[in-house]
């Protein structure tokens, strides 16, 4: 069967041909929604109809028939089977959806006129074979309706062809496309068909039709309105067009397969394992891309841990491959190039992927270093064919992070597997002491008794923007040690809901208000908190006198001097937002804040420590717009108009369809303009002075900065002061001339540490002059093997010049350990030129003894130094030094 009987098409050729397509049919064109689902049930987006659930379920409506888009989906669930000719991470979706406005034949008679068409993919009617539910008559005579013969169309059962979201509910009959690639592509056996498991029919179309609601007794009445839901494979229909076998021999993965070529030198298709590696570097990478891209970060759970997982098997594919660390930069450029038209967050936040994948490579190249040896030390121990225990893989997992899959695969290559059993048990062993630690949060305990209360009371008006008190507040509901009660008296402590309140509930990272309920007689209530739970506001308070019930209408009263202090810190955390993105990138997105009276607390995603010339630029920054007494302005508006705006949006934040938007000023292009629900300053002027406290890391890629502004930035300052002061009354000297006492301070004590030095390791100090004592004369050297425990890595250094100083130009040569005052071992193998001529070689000493005090190393003939982590080793190490120059 010949490969070129149909024409050939570009991956983006398909892509926008297929869009215009069904924009042309009257569906409306969506662009590709995030990774990182609208919808709690899902981790990440694995399929085209996920942005269309709110649609299907009826809650959402369109004026078009139906949609159509190219979606990103991520699937890790077959991680270890992607590599080979089918299976990948990241893919393409191509789809068309209809809720109810075009039906079951217009979507099979536009499927088929789309494939079959010379103005679009133009494939050969005779290679084309169509599935359907065994018992869906209708799509059989639909499919022969478009001119598909029966012979061309096969039944398959309830397993392969029957979609249902669960046991019960909306459910329908599938018909998929099958493309027939040949006899080559076969099994050879006689009953190949469409279904089979070999590669001769490739389905590349899946059309669902969902037209039932199942019940619990099994029947399946029709819905109200049927819906469509189809899906083809971006990468699987390009590999068709393009002629090719495989997901990977299309254009878009074949570019990235070449970027490994060039960094590997290996040329694909000359080897079945490196180039299994090559496949999974061009998928993980692209992967890895667009996950940073949607503002995922790496972690050590859910979806940050895949993101990790996909990262750190790049790498180790690379190592295996000899690409030396950092390479990712170079595929995250070719991804951007391929599909940064189609995907522009790829070209806007390029400084954050480049950082975060440049920095996790250097810290799982260290793990991979650490982990790797401790691996291949335990699998030494092994005999043939034996199982690594699980403890042994959990421990590489828990104290030196190194991945369980990597260790599967390491084991697996050296043909050992490892006892999964024994590390899931240790990994649940964890989880429970995890479990128990951590304090519980004192929401939790009114789950039950808060969700009854939501399901059947309004939503909790807030009335506090604008206002720190309001009279006529209605209480509504009353909780007391876990329960709801009609009344509480004085001394009690509970937790009152309102109709309305001015009290703001904690969230968004400002914590929640206190104050005082009254009626203006004898009730007094003092409110130490204030929370949110599913629209409810719950002011957690203490009676104080009188006796509150539920139905008594009171005067609700915030702390008014304290809400000021939060509504600076408030401003103050979008002034910094906007500040740290003009300074270091528009990478820069809020990963989390804490905004309270005294301080403010924010972090962001970037991936190095900023330094000292940065803070002061983000300072001087905020600074400015303080001073310039610019307006905060609040505006209502829809969400679209909102994000048109310009308005920054939180990352994952669930918004309504009308949102509030707080901008500086009220230009077109204020300093700062976010979505936030929050109180916020009137006046840029009130925040008084912004001070940065501390910058610091919070995690990987996640940096923090602490500050303070208004009376919290006057307390810092008259801090600072206090302390500067002290410092110079102890240095007995002005508070101007302190720096520079500190550095003539410095000073003496360096030239104090070298003399030191020169004491305790130079020639003359006793440990030394020992140590040179028990040399043996080689052949054309003298040669010193000692321990001398309590010098550290560089002090080493400092005793090896000692000997050779001692040997007065003599040839001269050591192996040195100490066990280093901090706990480790510190291995050197040290020669003058004349020894290393007569056969001494410090670098392989060092490399062939480092694993006996659980460390790594090497160096040059002349010079070579190891650390460990075993002193109980030192003496075997040495030992084996002995042996070795045959001593």
């Amino acid at each position: 069967m010949s490969t070129a009987d149909y024409k050939t098409m570009t991956t983006a050729e398909i892509r926008e041909d297929f869009l215009k397509f069904f924009e042309s049919k009257g569906c409306k064109l969506c662009p590709s929604s995030s990774l990182v689902p609208d919808d709690p049930s899902l981790l990440l987006a694995n399929a085209g109809m996920n942005q269309f659930k709110e649609y299907y379920q009826g809650s959402k409506t369109m004026k078009e028939i139906g949609a159509c888009s190219c979606q990103k989906c991520l699937r890790t669930n077959d991680i270890d089977n992607i590599g080979d000719a089918r299976h990948l991470s990241f893919f393409e979706m191509l789809g068309n959806f209809s809720f109810g406005g075009y039906t079951k034949a217009d979507a099979i008679a536009w499927a088929y006129e789309f494939i079959t068409s010379p103005e679009h993919l133009g494939l050969p009617k005779d290679r084309l074979y169509m599935t359907v539910f065994e018992n869906d008559e209708e799509a059989i005579e639909l499919w022969h309706a478009q001119g598909v013969d029966y012979d061309h169309i096969s039944r398959l059962g309830e397993e392969d062809n029957f979609w249902a979201a669960g046991p019960t509910g909306p459910c329908g009959p599938c018909s998929e496309i099958y493309f027939d690639q040949g006899e080559e592509f076969g099994c050879g056996s006689p009953d190949c068909a469409p279904g089979c498991d070999c590669d001769r029919y490739l389905e590349f179309w899946n059309l669902v039709f969902t037209q039932y609601d199942r019940q619990e007794d099994g029947s399946m009445p029709e819905l109200p309105h049927r819906n469509i839901d189809t899906g083809m494979g971006l990468e699987r229909i390009a590999a068709i067009m393009q002629h090719k076998g495989t997901n990977y021999d299309g254009d878009l993965l074949q570019s990235l397969i070449g970027v490994g070529e060039k960094l590997s030198g290996h040329e694909y298709g000359t080897d079945a394992a490196k180039d299994r590696s090559l496949r999974i570097l061009a998928d993980h990478s692209r992967a890895v891309t667009f996950m940073i891209g949607d503002g995922i970060l790496p972690g050590n759970e859910g979806r940050g841990y895949i993101l990790r997982r996909l990262l750190r098997r790049a790498v180790y594919h690379a190592r295996l491959m000899n690409i030396q660390s950092p390479f990712l930069s170079t595929y995250v450029d070719e991804v951007t190039r391929l599909m940064g038209d189609n995907y522009p967050a790829l070209v806007e936040q390029n400084a954050l992927i480049q950082g975060i994948v440049r920095a996790e490579e250097e810290r799982f190249g260290a793990t991979l270093d650490a982990g790797e040896s401790m691996l291949e030390t335990e699998c030494a121990k092994l005999a043939e064919g034996a199982v690594l225990p699980g403890e042994v893989a959990f421990k590489l997992h828990d104290t030196y992070g190194f991945p369980i899959d990597l260790t599967r695969e390491i084991c697996e290559a050296a043909g050992h597997e490892v006892d999964m059993e024994g590390f899931d048990a240790c990994m649940t062993e964890q989880k429970e002491r995890a479990r128990a630690a951590a304090n519980r949060d004192a929401w939790s305990n009114f789950n039950d008794v808060w969700t009854g209360l939501s399901d059947k009371l309004a939503a909790t008006e807030f009335c506090g923007y604008d206002a720190d008190a309001a009279d006529g507040c209605r209480v509504v509901a009353i909780v007391a040690r876990e329960a709801e009660a009609d009344e509480a008296h004085a001394g009690d402590e509970v937790s009152v809901v309102l109709d309305q309140t001015p009290f703001y509930a904690e969230m968004g990272g400002q914590c929640g208000d206190t104050g005082y309920l009254t009626d203006g007689g004898s009730l007094k209530v003092r409110v130490s908190d204030t929370k949110g739970k599913n629209g409810l506001y719950a002011h957690v308070a203490t009676v104080e006198e009188g006796t509150l019930r539920v139905g008594d209408v009171v005067t609700a009263a915030v702390d008014h001097g304290r809400r000021e202090l939060i509504r600076r810190n408030h401003t103050a955390t979008h002034l910094l937002d906007a500040a740290l993105k003009q300074v270091l990138g528009e990478h820069v997105s809020q990963a989390g804040s804490f905004v309270g009276p005294d301080r403010l607390r924010f972090d962001f995603t970037h991936f190095e420590a900023m330094t000292a010339d940065e803070l002061a630029r983000v300072e001087g920054l905020v600074n400015a717009e303080i001073f310039a007494a610019e307006p905060i302005v609040t505006r209502v508006m829809g969400l679209d108009e909102a994000k048109a705006s310009g308005a920054v949006a939180l990352f994952g934040e669930k918004y309504g369809e009308t949102v509030r938007v707080v901008s500086t000023g009220d230009s077109d292009a204020p300093f700062s303009r976010e979505l936030c629900g929050g109180t916020h300053a009137r006046n840029t002027a009130d925040l008084g002075l912004f001070k940065i406290v501390s910058e610091s890391s919070v995690g990987s890629n996640a940096r923090r900065i602490e500050a303070v502004t208004s009376m919290g930035a006057i307390e810092h300052l008259d801090e600072q002061l206090e302390l500067l002061a002290g410092v110079a009354h102890e240095l007995k000297c002005r508070p101007a001339d302190a720096a520079e006492r500190v550095a003539s301070l410095n000073h003496e004590l360096r030239d104090t540490r070298k003399k030191l030095e020169a004491v305790t390791t130079g020639a003359g100090s006793d440990k030394v002059a020992e140590a040179f004592r028990s040399a043996v004369q080689l052949d054309g050297y003298k040669a010193v093997v000692a321990r001398l425990d309590g010098l550290s890595g560089k002090d080493m250094r400092s005793a090896w010049d000692g000997i050779r100083d001692a040997a007065e130009g003599e040839p001269v040569a050591c192996v040195i350990a100490s066990a280093t005052p901090d706990g480790k071992v510190a291995l050197l193998a040290g020669a003058t030129d004349a020894a290393v001529a007569s056969g001494f070689k410090a670098g392989d000493i060092v490399k062939n003894i480092a694993s006996l005090v659980g460390g790594r190393g090497g160096g040059r003939p002349n010079m070579a130094q190891a650390g460990g982590s075993d002193v109980s080793g030192i003496d075997a190490a040495l030992d084996a030094a002995r042996k070795e120059l045959g001593l």
